[in-house]
């Protein structure tokens, strides 16, 4: 795979949003719909969803504002949302967008055989409708129509597409080899928005540690430790209980950005913060640090290209597995290394599941990002389960063929059940 399509693959993944990324998409499809229409005059909203976006939205904290739920996002959305802010539409909303969020005449239908990632948004004013759909990617529009004028009509899902292309999915079989040798040759200038993602997700992690957010999960842990980490393992935690802190505060919207990987901000959380904390402990040069966050934003992104960017399997947990094995670069290791890691990490936390976003997003980054410590002190010892251990492969690409396969065939059931639930707790 040519380097510069990994670059432009790296900078169109890691884009700034604000607040959770699937409502921040419901909102960009509301007020997409409303600009369409062309009028602040809505008689009827409807809202036609996937179960995983339903899901995600259900229990999070929307910014500068105590709503939550996808209809609530919606409707902030068309409330003067700005379609030009993309996934950060909902960094600006006024006490009246408030108000006129609430004042809509909205309903909810869930969608069976559409992506994981799917809202659309159908408004009605007067004799006029107007409709906005966004799938696959959280700031693709696949569907717009006005009055029964089709406007742009997309596959619902990108699909693989050739040299050259940014799609997400060309990521799928890039190997570890192969992205290694990239991190070895990319430079810091090259990849200026790798720091830059660095310092914006540190932010939000440093914010919450002085502040009460969520169940406090990272605030909890680090005031246990010291200031500077005295040891390896001490920064190993320090990095879970800083990346726990940002998703506390960002699930519980929190009005600071992040930038996201996998279309995920807790998961650009997970593959930045503790890799720049334990790349200062071991005294990296920016250049260094660039060179493991490449690592591990690019394994999230392979993993996320094998199994869909909503799934039932817990993002955190793939995110942490590109962390694991970005501390395997800091500290030397190469692809054997990396390979150990993946297959523990597979054998450790498989069965992790999304029940949505929420506050205990912090409680499950924290604990993936210790068991990728775990799983980077057993690789260099030499230790990892092997094609005897249950799902484990040989080797990490067999390991990851059955992550694949366990998202797609084995946890589909299990993705119905979350949602059931979720939505009779909320009846």
């Amino acid at each position: 795979m040519e380097r510069e399509e990994i670059i432009s693959i790296l900078k169109s993944e890691m884009i700034p949003a604000m607040g959770c990324t699937e409502p921040a998409a419901a909102a960009l499809s509301g007020a997409k719909a409303r600009e369409l229409l062309g009028t602040d005059a809505i008689d009827k909203v409807e809202v036609f969803a996937s179960r995983d976006m339903v899901k995600n939205a259900m229990g999070v904290g929307l910014p500068n504002c105590s709503l939550k739920g996808i209809l609530a996002a919606v409707g902030l959305g068309i409330a003067a949302g700005d379609t030009s802010r993309n996934l950060s539409i909902l960094s600006v909303i006024s006490d009246e967008q408030i108000v006129k969020a609430e004042s809509f005449d909205s309903s909810l239908t869930l969608v069976r055989d559409v992506p994981p990632l799917y809202v659309k948004v159908k408004l009605t004013a007067g004799g006029n409708v107007a409709i906005a759909c966004i799938s696959g990617e959280h700031d693709r529009y696949s569907h717009l129509e006005k009055n029964g004028e089709v406007l742009l009509d997309l596959p619902l899902e990108q699909e693989k597409a050739g040299k050259s292309s940014v799609s997400l999915n060309n990521l799928a079989d890039l190997s570890l080899d192969e992205i290694v040798r990239f991190a070895d040759s990319v430079t810091a200038e090259e990849v200026p928005f790798i720091s830059d993602a660095v310092d914006v997700n540190m932010a939000i992690a440093k914010a919450s540690l002085k502040g009460c957010y969520g169940l406090q999960v990272g605030k909890t842990v680090a005031e246990k430790l010291n200031k500077v980490p005295q040891s390896l393992e001490e920064a190993f935690r320090m990095g879970s209980a800083y990346a726990a802190a940002g998703s506390d505060a960002r699930m519980s919207g929190c009005s600071m950005p992040v930038i996201i990987n996998s279309g995920s901000g807790n998961q650009g959380i997970t593959v930045t913060v503790p890799v720049k904390i334990v790349a200062d402990f071991l005294d990296k040069s920016r250049n260094g640090m660039v060179k493991a966050v490449c690592i591990s934003e690019l394994v999230g992104l392979v993993l996320t290209a094998r199994k869909n960017r909503l799934s039932a399997l817990c993002g955190a947990f793939t995110a942490s597995i590109g962390t694991a094995c970005a501390y395997c670069y800091l500290l030397g290791g190469r692809t054997a290394e990396m390979d150990y890691c993946i297959n523990s990490m597979v054998g450790n936390l498989t069965g992790i599941i999304c029940d949505g976003a929420k506050n205990t997003c912090a409680l499950k980054i924290y604990s993936c990002l210790e068991a990728a410590a775990l799983s980077v002190s057993l690789a260099f010892r030499g230790f990892a389960p092997g094609k005897e251990s249950g799902i484990v492969g040989g080797n990490s690409w067999e390991s990851i063929d059955s992550l694949s396969r366990i998202s797609h065939e084995g946890m589909e059931a299990t993705d119905r059940t979350i949602v059931e639930i979720m939505i009779e707790k909320n009846c």
